[in-house]
């Protein structure tokens, strides 16, 4: 979609000599751009039909068709540059030079019956096997199966998106590109991120994880996504983006309003994802193969582990399928054979017809838009097309109630902003038998705000909670006010703003979706994420334990940012303040070497309630080492006005700890109820 602002300007003198008045009228024009393919019966495509022969519509409003081309496409292969069958050492070829890039380039701007296929190598998702299993693939297409329509672009992603070779037709310079990947690149990236304990292992001993900690999680490779069907939006044609990885797992904590704006950038950019399983068809041997460490306890007997096996590789798979279904493409799974994934693309891109209109619908609402095309004669046809696209939105110059209405209608769009990057946390704490605290924390990096102009800026957040059924069951709304000056702005830009608030719920599964926005310069983004809150009596074999928080800072609540303290009821409600006194959960569970770690939780209804007696420690792990171990602490004396609560916080100096990655738990041991509990969570040491 391109906007066209036309500005016209009339000028009216009058002839009794007063100053001339000059009125300026703006507007903006919306072009979409609607690609379809008609098909007769047979399945045969029909390229014959004139602009006069289609009826175009906007939630079911008339469109005036305003751009019409027809692009036909040629299906045959280009002879091989190099032999099938040879049994030659395969071609060599040099390094492209900077001259041969322009020229390619030059070359490719016809884009006229051409067919435009991006081959995206997210080289952060992808073992080294994978990758040479990748790059052979695509040698063999630009080889064998390329054909004259076709326009070629590389894109590849380590840590940032790459452009490698811009469109173009010219096999040797994209051959040359591929055969120089550097195999292994980033490949570290590549290892899931666990954020629990594995529920596979029913022994109820600890086996140390040093990959559970991925910090290039699910978002960053999305973000890679979204940033490259942008790019590709400048073309009004169809787009084909084979994307190779080796599956994107979900760890759980992943921001699934990522997910949809990519899903939502790629529907605008008229970009379809072909996603390709690098892993190929995979045989699973019980408990893991030689990458993996053997299983502990009875799983790999009763089949638990392999069916958790197999659950983390089905979960891996299902991202790269709802991106295809959500776009209009198609996944290839579990196929040795990679180029079928591509080649599917090039089918699937025939000739087709080029609808291009300005929408009468000039408002910047966000809102999604249907389209509807029909042919006007009786011919029968299928046509395929996108149905719709989400409207531009913009959000400044507003007044106060057209920023609330705004932002309240913000929350219910089914297209996400990412403009401000947000972190959210829920945990939750028992406050009566059915009834659970659950605190949210909201964390903003300082570097995403505009600390530039003025001495301070607002911050409003709004949030919404529903359950399975979809019903709205709680929610929180805010606005705060973030004081600077130059002194402090470039400190608070390496800071993380955070906001907190909290509810009340009973045990269940809920979602949570969050909107900030900050009214300087608009910018606005949104976190969705999925929480249980569990229903800890009908625990019985285990210690009831609330969620543990990890933490690195305690600071006076006159120096929060934005929390709860404003609010007096949720302030004795909320379990992280004490005595004026606020625990900040740590997001990210990045730590750095001058800092105290904080651990906070609580323990429910002990085995003696009258005089109860609960010891716990905390261990951190690496490897099979233990760099730090506490002494146990006992509690015996319940938290003060909750009879049936034990209060656990440890502190721990990260001096003498080498920076890396590591496993934080906390034991629990009810002696007389003879019950154990534990938790873990990743953590990573900086310098």
């Amino acid at each position: 979609m391109l906007r066209r602002p036309i500005i016209a300007a009339l000028v009216c003198f009058t002839l009794l000599g007063q100053i001339p008045q000059v009125p300026t009228f703006q507007t903006q024009t919306n072009l979409v751009i609607v690609n379809v393919t008609v098909r007769d019966k047979s399945g045969k495509v029909i390229d014959n039909l004139k602009k006069e022969d289609f009826t175009l519509l906007e939630d079911d409003r008339p469109q005036n068709i305003s751009v019409f081309e027809i692009e036909h496409l040629n299906s045959n292969a280009l002879p091989p540059v190099v032999p099938p069958n040879s049994r030659q050492q395969p071609q060599i070829l040099p390094a492209p030079s900077d001259a041969a890039r322009e020229t390619a380039s030059d070359a490719a701007v016809s884009r006229r019956d051409r067919r435009l296929l991006v081959l995206y190598f997210d080289f952060s998702a992808m073992q080294p096997p994978e990758q040479i299993r990748t790059q052979q693939a695509a040698l063999k297409f630009l080889n064998q199966q390329m054909t004259a329509s076709d326009l070629v672009e590389i894109l590849t992603y380590s840590n940032r998106l790459r452009v490698l070779q811009d469109f173009t037709d010219n096999r040797d310079l994209l051959m040359s590109e591929i055969q120089g990947f550097r195999i292994g690149e980033a490949s570290e990236n590549a290892v899931d991120g666990a954020t629990g304990p594995d529920d596979t292992d029913d022994s109820g001993a600890f086996t140390p994880d040093e990959t559970e900690f991925n910090i290039f999680n699910t978002d960053m490779k999305l973000i890679g996504l979204e940033d490259a069907v942008k790019k590709l939006a400048i073309y009004p044609e169809k787009k084909a983006l084979i994307y190779f990885s080796s599956g994107i797992s979900r760890t759980g904590v992943d921001n699934e309003s990522q997910l949809r704006a990519t899903v939502n950038a790629a529907v605008r950019s008229n970009v379809a994802f072909y996603p390709v399983d690098a892993r190929g068809l995979v045989a699973m041997p019980p408990g893991g193969d030689a990458s993996t460490a053997s299983a502990s306890g009875t799983g790999i007997f009763t089949g638990k582990t392999q069916q958790g096996l197999r659950d983390k590789f089905n979960t891996s798979q299902e991202t790269l399928s709802t991106l295809a279904a959500d776009t209009g493409g198609k996944a290839l799974l579990d196929s040795n054979d990679l180029t079928m994934g591509i080649t599917q693309a090039q089918h699937d891109i025939n000739t087709y017809y080029i609808l291009g209109y300005y929408s009468t619908n000039s408002a910047l609402d966000g809102k999604y838009r249907r389209i509807k095309v029909r042919l006007k004669s009786d011919l029968e046809a299928k046509l395929d097309y996108r149905n719709g696209y989400f409207a531009g939105k913009v959000f400044q110059k507003f007044t106060a109630s057209d920023k609330e209405r705004q932002l309240e209608e913000a929350l219910t769009l089914g297209d996400p902003f990412t403009q401000l990057p947000l972190a959210v946390e829920t945990d939750y704490f028992r406050t009566a038998r059915d009834k659970y605290f659950v605190p949210i924390t909201v964390r903003i990096a300082g570097s995403a705000l505009d600390l530039s102009k003025k001495s301070s800026t607002d911050l409003d957040f709004i949030g919404e909670i529903r359950d399975p059924a979809g019903r709205v069951i709680g929610g929180v709304r805010d606005e705060i006010t973030l004081k600077f000056n130059e002194q402090n702005a470039a400190q608070l830009s390496r800071r993380q703003i955070e906001y907190d608030s909290g509810v009340t719920l009973p045990p269940g599964n809920y979602k949570l979706k969050v909107l900030a926005r900050e009214n300087q310069n608009g910018k606005m983004g949104t976190f969705e994420m999925k929480f249980v809150v569990p229903d800890l009596s009908k625990q019985t074999a285990a210690v009831r334990m609330s969620s543990v928080v990890w933490s690195n800072q305690r600071e006076p609540l006159s120096a929060s940012v934005g929390s709860a303290g404003t609010n007096k009821k949720l302030l004795d409600a909320h379990p992280l303040v004490d005595n004026g006194q606020k625990l900040i959960p740590n997001i990210t569970r990045v730590f750095r070497k001058d800092q105290r770690l904080y651990v906070y939780f609580e323990v429910y209804d002990p085995g003696a309630e009258a005089t109860p007696s609960v010891s716990a420690e905390l261990t951190v792990f690496r490897g099979k080492s233990k760099p730090f171990e506490s002494a146990p602490v006992r509690v015996t004396k319940p938290k003060s006005g909750k009879p049936n609560t034990l209060a656990f916080e440890f502190q721990m100096p990260l001096t003498n700890i080498p920076p890396g990655q590591y496993t934080c738990q906390v034991s629990v041991i009810d002696e007389q109820a003879r019950k154990f509990g534990y938790s873990r969570s990743p953590l990573v040491l900086l310098q």
